[in-house]
């Protein structure tokens, strides 16, 4: 452990305090307070001493393991806020020796694509570094620095493009933003501004608490123009899972199924937080599939060359992965390239949008004079 931890007067009056209201057990530690004797039983898993009040503060360790106890237990307002910051810092795999010497180089972890760094100083606070994971190798006076933790809320509302984000645990946040020094109440405040409910329901799953809304639950409470989900077929919920909430859209992790017995075959994507229910856009997005699943199936016959049909698939598979603008106009080699498209277009489509000429509704197709016959 290279940090040396010092317990300043107010921890001390603190420990002492509680100790006189009862026994302390804490992440390794255990100490209790003899009246009689006026002495404090101080007990790590590596020492185990008795002082008086005079002899306090402790050895390094013991301070290690004391401003442990009073960070978690006297500045950390809530216990969601108290498990996400151990989990940050990994507490629940090593000790708190061996936490305090990786905290003193700085702990990494990612929430989706918020980087977080948790770092130490020597009476135990904890300081929180906030930025796009992208960003992890920047200089930090290359980002803009933010203090406010609501701030996270404007920073998250356009992409990169300044394109609105409908969905904000969507893979889309933008760069060149930091918060460099957090408290520990200001950085849950600011992660839940960009990923609202995500530690909440992270924690609930943790706890074994989270209440998951399945698809037919949300059927059931819809109303009026959204009643329309209550007729799409159970396998284009499969369909529409698969093309909402993998890791490429979305970067929760898929907790509800078609109903509590009823799983869908759709991977659940690999996010740290979950969902707990179908949101708002594949919602919406299910009442226009439904509408589209009410339709029959048609034969249409295209000439296309072999080269065509695969540049027809390249192209649904490029717009449907949001790669199109990977795609440089010098690729004409590629399927979704923009002059291939275009020459595309104006090869085997109409002047009424029709592609190789095939109208969409039979009653579209021209009349033909059988008088000749």
């Amino acid at each position: 452990m290279s940090l040396e931890p010092t317990l300043s007067d107010t921890q001390l009056a603190a420990f002492s305090e509680a100790l006189a209201e009862g026994r302390i057990d804490h992440d390794g530690l255990a100490a209790d307070y003899d009246a009689d004797a006026d002495t404090y039983r101080i007990e790590t898993p590596d020492r185990q001493t008795t002082v008086s009040a005079e002899e306090l503060p402790v050895d390094a360790e013991q301070a290690a393991y004391i401003s442990n106890w009073y960070f978690y237990t006297r500045t950390v307002d809530s216990e969601v806020t108290w498990a996400f910051c151990r989990w940050l810092e990994a507490a629940a795999e090593r000790p708190v020796p061996d936490r305090y010497a990786a905290l003193d180089a700085g702990i990494e972890r990612e929430w989706g694509q918020l980087g977080i760094t948790t770092t130490i100083s020597e009476d135990g606070t904890r300081h929180y570094e906030l930025r796009h994971v992208d960003d992890g190798d920047a200089d930090a006076t290359t980002l803009t620095p933010h203090t406010d933790p609501f701030e996270a809320r404007d920073i998250g509302t356009l992409d990169a493009k300044g394109r609105y984000r409908p969905l904000r645990t969507a893979p889309s946040l933008k760069q060149g933003w930091i918060f460099p020094d957090l408290t520990a109440d200001k950085l849950y405040e600011a992660v839940e501004a960009f990923y609202p409910a995500t530690v909440v329901n992270w924690y609930r799953e943790q706890q074994g608490e989270l209440d998951v809304d399945h698809w037919r639950d949300e059927q059931d409470r819809q109303s009026g123009i959204y009643n329309l989900i209550t007729v799409l077929p159970d396998e284009a919920v499969d369909w529409a899972a698969a093309a909402c909430c993998d890791d490429s859209q979305c970067l929760k992790r898929r907790e509800w199924q078609l109903s509590d017995d009823e799983p869908l075959d759709a991977e659940s994507g690999d996010g740290v937080f979950p969902c707990r229910e179908p949101c708002s856009m594949v919602v919406a997005a299910g009442r226009e599939w439904a509408k589209l699943e009410r339709e029959d199936t048609r034969t249409y016959e295209f000439e296309l060359t072999p080269s065509e049909k695969a540049q027809i698939e390249e192209l649904i598979d490029v717009v449907a992965d949001g790669a199109v603008d990977e795609i440089r106009e010098a690729d004409v080699g590629e399927g979704a390239n923009r002059y291939r498209v275009r020459y595309l277009r104006e090869k085997r489509v109409d002047e009424q949008g029709n592609l190789s000429g095939t109208p969409t509704d039979p009653e579209d197709e021209p009349d033909v004079d059988h008088d000749g016959d």
